[in-house]
């Protein structure tokens, strides 16, 4: 088998993290775990070890480029794809699709968000490589699918069908994020699994499908065909690029396909999308508080992530089931059971000019 490329999607803002996340600095460049890496720092590692370092590509948003480079010194800026509009994932995945294509026809493709946690790295490896070896031998569109653990109502959830190769099934259908009744019955049913957003094909296979299912798309930017790693490739892509339709994977061509498979995993997986799922993954007092600051004082205070600057001094006192971030210029104080809210609060600042930079 040879040796695969990876893309790591890295271009969104991620905006259910604010005020820790900012438009000039989202959480994918943000050590939101304490651990002394970002998590795009952790994704590429994770990466390492399947592929070396001149196989990774990142797709991002241009004005994150030096961001990029700061976090990735060992890539060189062709493996750095800037997208000069926000159209969603499916025309960066069809762009990096065409770049590969232009050097590796043959290339077997990861593609992975930036800022997902994985608790079971050698669980995933051995995910990873299975899946690589389904799709170099099969025409195929592999996703991830992770094992549920609770009726959670915020992830998408894929329908597994009819085994076709070891744990490797036939995806029946895509199903939107539920209602948690609906989740319950996904749950209790054991035929669901959550959509990690984490794929696997050959670049010729998911372009066939792009022509077939995304015509736009793949006209658009099949224009460019002959610019693709080299100096006209960027000139190309700024004019091109924003003209592409605003649509995510999942609809343009997963939803739609008949080639598309999953392979059931559990290598401890969150998408790290909200301050409640990082509560969740943190470790925690014997009240159930998580706690990230050196001069922190908590009373009669239960279940709640604290996120604090080193030296300030915070005292905090009867709070059940809170979200308290202090990034030094803004203060959140917010209902855990209510963050869904935050990334409205988010854009009805900047609707009325109060940046959330």
């Amino acid at each position: 088998m040879s040796t695969p490329y990876v893309a790591i999607m890295a271009g969104g803002i991620g905006s259910r993290f604010w005020p820790a996340s900012r438009t000039e600095r989202p959480k994918q460049f943000l050590d939101i775990l304490g651990s002394g890496k970002s998590l795009i720092r952790m994704t590429f590692e994770r990466f390492l070890h399947i592929t070396p370092a001149e196989r990774i590509y990142i797709v991002t948003n241009e004005r994150y480029r030096d961001l990029v480079r700061e976090h990735l010194p060992e890539l060189t800026d062709a493996q750095i794809l800037g997208e000069p509009s926000r159209n969603n994932t499916a025309p960066c995945v069809a762009y990096t699709a065409f770049k590969l294509q232009a050097l590796d026809p043959e290339a077997n493709l990861i593609v992975a968000p930036s800022d997902h946690i994985i608790l079971q790295e050698a669980d995933f490896l051995e995910t990873v490589k299975k899946g690589l070896a389904f799709t170099a031998k099969n025409n195929a569109l592999l996703t991830l699918g992770i094992q549920p653990s609770r009726p959670d109502t915020g992830y998408g959830y894929i329908e597994a069908g009819d085994a076709v190769e070891g744990a490797i099934r036939k995806v029946a259908s895509f199903r939107e994020k539920p209602d948690h009744a609906t989740a319950k019955k996904y749950l209790d049913s054991g035929k669901y699994l959550w959509n990690a957003g984490i794929f696997i094909w050959k670049v010729q296979h998911l372009l066939t499908a792009f022509a077939k299912h995304a015509p736009d798309i793949h006209r658009i930017l099949k224009a460019g065909s002959d610019t693709y790693n080299t100096d006209k490739e960027a000139e190309f892509i700024n004019e091109a690029y924003p003209t592409t339709p605003n649509i995510s994977i999942d609809y343009a061509i997963l939803e739609k396909a008949d080639n598309v498979y999953t392979l059931p995993s559990d290598f401890g997986w969150s998408d790290l999308g909200t301050w409640a799922s990082l509560h969740a993954e943190l470790p925690k007092d014997e009240h159930g508080n998580a706690v990230t600051g050196d001069r922190v004082h908590l009373s009669e205070t239960t279940n709640t992530l604290v996120r604090t600057p080193a030296g300030k001094q915070v005292v905090i006192t009867g709070l059940d089931d809170y979200i308290i971030v202090d990034e030094g210029d803004v203060l959140l104080i917010h209902p855990k059971s209510r963050e869904q809210e935050i990334k409205g609060i988010v854009g009805s600042l900047n609707h009325s000019g109060t940046k959330d930079t």
